[in-house]
């Protein structure tokens, strides 16, 4: 038997997701963030030695991260199912955005989140206007213009294609929709991207997201 081991308003969701759209037998635990400081209870350690979600069991093996663990369902479960073939072209673009979610796009948008932590930072008044503009600066020279780089690039390739390895929804997308539902909850994914809005639209209305919100419990985006 799975078990995911669900850490409330996190990565974990995807992986429900995926375990949704493959119609896969599951078990879920779950696990509640620390009031105080929003991360994993010690619990998890006794799961992985990180004591980080999303990691999944399968009888005797562990998988950690993300990515791993949908090449993990994918290979061992999927039977086909939401991967292009070997050597296509979709296949490739399936790997680059399977990678990319990570990678690339998650980056600067914890980077986002730290700051804009720093700039809410309870510090003695005389230095708060230093730890504001310090915070300010790295978020106007560095953070805003990588995020809508990288959005700008994400829509064009949707522009292209309805789903990002392709024509066909794959587990690609699945690991996607976090970086661009954090995108859109705090950095201001709006009317200039209208394909991502699109995007978000679709996969939101699948019958298999909304089961897995329904197991999963309340997700939002931390921050």
């Amino acid at each position: 038997m799975i078990v995911l081991h669900h850490l409330e308003h996190s990565r974990s969701q995807r992986v429900l997701w995926l375990l949704e759209e493959l119609g896969l037998r599951y078990e879920i635990r779950r696990y509640a963030r620390n009031k105080q400081t929003m991360l994993a209870p010690p619990e998890l350690r006794q799961v992985h030695p990180l004591g980080k979600s999303p990691v999944i069991t399968d009888g005797s093996i562990t998988v950690a991260e993300s990515g791993a663990i949908v090449e993990y369902l994918l290979d061992t479960h999927g039977q086909g199912a939401l991967r292009p073939a070997p050597g296509t072209a979709e296949r490739r673009r399936f790997t680059y955005w399977l990678h990319f979610a990570e990678g690339t796009a998650m980056p600067p948008l914890l980077m986002q989140l730290v700051f804009d932590q720093i700039r809410r930072a309870k510090v003695p008044f005389f230095i708060k206007p230093v730890v504001k503009g310090i915070a300010d600066k790295v978020g106007t020279a560095f953070i805003r213009p990588n995020i809508e780089s990288q959005l700008r690039f994400m829509d064009d390739e949707l522009s292209q294609r309805p789903w990002f390895a392709g024509a066909e929804f794959s587990a690609a997308d699945i690991q996607m929709s976090f970086p661009l539902e954090a995108a859109a909850a705090r950095a201001g994914l709006d009317d200039r991207f209208p394909k991502l809005q699109d995007w978000l639209e679709r996969i939101h209305a699948r019958p298999a997201y909304a089961r897995a919100l329904a197991a999963g419990g309340p997700y939002e985006i931390l921050g």
